[in-house]
């Protein structure tokens, strides 16, 4: 098996106003992405697919993947807006592609293996990536099966706001629910709760939540794209409707089809929810880079 990691990176230039703009957060101007692929080289991966524009191709395999491409195997894929199947027509006021659902499909023909898929704007962690590839190796390749590497709500909290987690629900080790719990973060007293209409919830600091870090086996992707060609039938007018990996594995779990494993991790997870978050970010590289976690420069 050659480990794969598929990264999202579709949108990247169009939140970041173009692709030499990606703030650099790690102390020799890393960005987050940089540090994703470092771990999955350490973790054990071997092959890295980034999903990505052809607007921005040129500029992303020169200033981004140029860096690493010497110490993992690096192919791309393309997600565009007019990449739907025949009979099928886009809305006129649509601008964007629909989602990460029809991102991780763009990548049917050149999967082969067992993969991670994650976004290329969080930071996952060493450990998330070593518990992803013992994930990997565990599945069953040839059916579809899957897993989700999920955290402890405590080591995904900003510390300037409130913040959206899906709260999951197990049972022998198998994902059976996520819960979306909005306004979630510390109360005065230092406990965290979540806001539900007026309500105010306590929640354990140790309960499990999603950060969109999914393991598949390879079967999984023409049971998404059948699911994609019903999405297109029922919205595929909309100009804002998005098709998912989340509400689409959930429904596939939900109909039986597939079962999701759990796979916990300690790692701190991190990313910019608020501008205020990008200091917290440089500053927990920073400290990483001093306990000697990774080097500096990165590459």
């Amino acid at each position: 098996m050659e480990a794969t990691l598929i990264i999202m990176a579709a949108g990247i230039g169009s939140r970041y106003g173009g692709i030499k703009q990606l703030d650099p957060v790690g102390p020799n101007g890393e960005i987050i992405l940089d540090y994703s692929v470092y771990d999955a080289i350490q973790a054990g991966f071997q092959r890295v697919i980034f999903i990505i524009r052809k607007d921005i191709d040129s500029a992303f395999r020169g200033s981004i993947a140029s860096k690493f491409q010497d110490r993992i195997r690096v192919d791309y894929a393309y997600q565009e807006l007019r990449d739907i199947p025949q009979n099928f027509s886009i809305p006129p006021d649509r601008r964007k592609p629909w989602g990460t659902g029809h991102a991780l499909l763009t990548c049917s023909k050149i999967v082969r293996d067992p993969f991670l898929v994650i976004n290329a704007d969080d930071f996952y962690g060493l450990q998330a990536f070593k518990e992803g590839l013992r994930g990997l190796y565990n599945l069953d390749p040839t059916n579809p099966s899957g897993f989700l590497v999920v955290y402890k709500l405590a080591n995904t909290l900003s510390p300037h706001g409130y913040v959206t987690r899906g709260v999951c629900e197990t049972e022998s080790g198998n994902l059976t629910r996520i819960t979306e719990r909005f306004k979630i973060g510390r109360n005065k007293r230092g406990l965290i709760e979540y806001v539900d209409g007026d309500v105010r919830h306590e929640i354990g600091s140790n309960e499990l939540v999603s950060m969109n870090f999914w393991g598949f086996s390879p079967p999984l992707l023409p049971m998404l794209k059948s699911r994609f060609i019903s999405f297109l039938k029922e919205h595929g007018d909309l100009t804002k409707g998005e098709f998912l990996i989340p509400a689409e594995i959930d429904a596939l779990r939900e109909a039986k089809q597939i079962t999701i494993r759990v796979l916990e991790t300690d790692s701190t997870w991190f990313g910019v929810t608020y501008p205020e978050d990008k200091e917290a970010v440089r500053a927990s590289l920073a400290s990483l880079v001093k306990e000697g976690r990774y080097k500096s420069p990165l590459w």
